[in-house]
């Protein structure tokens, strides 16, 4: 018997932990790991040289040179947490209870996969001066000249990190246009009658936004669509989508969704024994909505950790079904989503599109399950705590914007 079934099987601690990926979904499950009182060797390992930062101020404090880094405030000495650093990881041999990497295997007892998701590349474009992605610390650095000297921009894609970067770029001085393939921003997130709206947002912010725009291809200095139209630029940004970085798991016998995420079970467990998955390189069976979710939002980098952690604590699996949420600053807006919805849940509007700041709800025969506030967070923090409580609402009370959402439960 393996060391590491005895372990399983008397429900001890295991001895080493071993996390892959030092984005805030590693690093938040070796803090928590600490945190539930956990005893044995942790070590954290990163692809990229630099020390653990948070992403989100890449975007924005970064990317303006307001912040040199986005490091996390982590004492990784104190906490005996061992750091290993610009250290790629190749291969998992689960039979064997170890990693491949160029410095020679690195064995586990359990190990958690949080490598995070990497950014979709523009077709054509790998290795055409001037196109960049914005991802990682050494993006930000490299784009952060191109703002400073106020260069024409080309945004392709005008979802999340788009409408962020385009903030930023006008905030920077720099004329920005967007080309979106879809007919409206964030198509493939929210319904039509919500993304709409927010189209406006680019004219007010000073940005051109070209929708129904399909990129046929990239020159240094110039963005050629497929209708034959060519849009200067000094820079391009591709912001097309991200996916899950896994394909180095692709003969690991760890098992993958066909959108590529390790599909985790309903205590982030994959499908080799004492191997764990957080963040967005794993998706998970929620209770709460019926369906499996891949969620590529920091708040899920966050809470997975803890679930993981307490498990591996203690050796009782704990449920992971969270209510998602995210926020993200555009145009002068704080825009703030919790909850999970279907094309089929009825949508109740709070407050008037046209205005800075309103809300759109979600129901489900008749409970909550889903919340967009622009510019309106009292809405979006009681809405959360009745989504987690299944809480049924008056939508007649509760598209009443002067109502607070809490007075239309039932």
């Amino acid at each position: 018997m393996s060391e590491q079934t005895k372990q399983r099987e008397t429900g001890q601690q295991p001895r080493r932990v071993v996390v892959v990926g030092a984005g805030m979904a590693g690093v938040q499950t070796a803090v928590a790991l600490r945190e539930q009182g956990f005893a044995g060797q942790v070590t954290l390992i990163g692809a990229e040289p630099h020390q653990p930062y948070d992403r989100p101020p890449l975007s924005k404090a970064v990317l303006l040179g307001k912040a040199e880094d986005s490091a996390f405030d982590v004492d990784f000495e104190a906490l005996d947490i061992t750091l290993r650093l610009g250290l790629e990881v190749s291969g998992l041999r689960a039979a064997a209870y170890e990693l491949d990497t160029p410095e020679g295997p690195v064995p586990y007892d359990a190990l958690v996969l949080a490598t995070g998701a990497e950014p979709v590349v523009l077709p054509g474009s790998e290795g055409v001066p001037g196109v960049h992605l914005l991802r990682t610390v050494d993006d930000a650095a490299r784009l952060r000249p191109v703002l400073e000297r106020q260069h024409d921009v080309v945004v392709v894609g005008a979802g999340w990190i788009g409408a962020e970067f385009t903030t930023a770029a006008r905030a920077a001085g720099c004329a920005v246009t967007v080309v979106e393939a879809a007919e409206r921003p964030l198509a493939g997130t929210l319904p039509a009658d919500v993304a709409a709206p927010m189209a406006s947002w680019y004219a007010e912010g000073g940005a051109e936004l070209l929708t129904g725009a399909r990129v046929a291809r990239v020159d240094p200095g110039a963005v050629h669509l497929a209708d034959g139209r060519v849009i200067p630029a000094g820079a391009v940004i591709v912001g097309i989508g991200a996916r899950p970085a896994t394909g180095w798991l692709a003969d690991s016998g760890v098992a993958l969704g066909p959108d590529g995420s390790i599909t985790a079970d309903g205590s982030l467990r994959t499908s080799l024994p004492d191997v764990y998955a957080v963040g967005d390189c794993a998706s998970f069976p929620s209770a709460r909505y019926g369906e499996r979710l891949l969620v590529h939002h920091w708040d899920n980098a966050l809470q997975g950790p803890r679930t993981v952690a307490a498990t591996l604590a203690d050796g009782q699996p704990r449920t992971y079904d969270p209510v998602p949420y995210f926020w993200s600053e555009q145009f002068g807006r704080f825009v703030q989503y919790a909850g999970h919805h279907a094309a089929a849940d009825a949508m109740l509007w709070r407050g008037d599109p046209a205005d800075p700041s309103w809300t759109v709800c979600w129901l489900r025969e008749g409970v909550l399950v889903a919340v967009l506030a622009v510019s309106r967070p009292r809405d979006l923090a009681q809405a959360r705590k009745l989504i987690e409580a299944g809480a049924r609402i008056d939508p007649v009370r509760a598209a009443d914007p002067s109502v607070p959402l809490k007075a239309a439960a039932l």
